[in-house]
């Protein structure tokens, strides 16, 4: 039978990575897919964050959110952001 295995991360490592410029850019072609495939009226928001970069994708106009309410466009766009 093995012993333990310890594993130790490295956070301020791991930090650097999540705040990198080759994630952040990753994440906002990600959000730009996804708002592309919601329709008219989505938009997205980066933010590089203490701990890691972020990117929202929302709707930015009534006639977006009433398309999100009644055929949930957003939502089903969910697959343009993987890969």
């Amino acid at each position: 039978m093995a012993g333990r295995i310890l594993i130790k991360l490295n956070a301020k490592g791991h930090r650097e990575i999540l705040r990198s410029a080759k994630v952040t850019a990753d994440l906002e072609s990600r959000g730009r897919r996804m708002a592309s495939a919601a329709g008219p009226g989505v938009g997205t928001r980066t933010t590089r964050g203490a701990q890691r970069s972020r990117v929202v994708v929302m709707t930015e106009t009534n006639a977006a959110r009433r398309a999100e309410a009644e055929r949930k466009t957003l939502t089903r766009s969910i697959d343009a952001a993987r890969g």
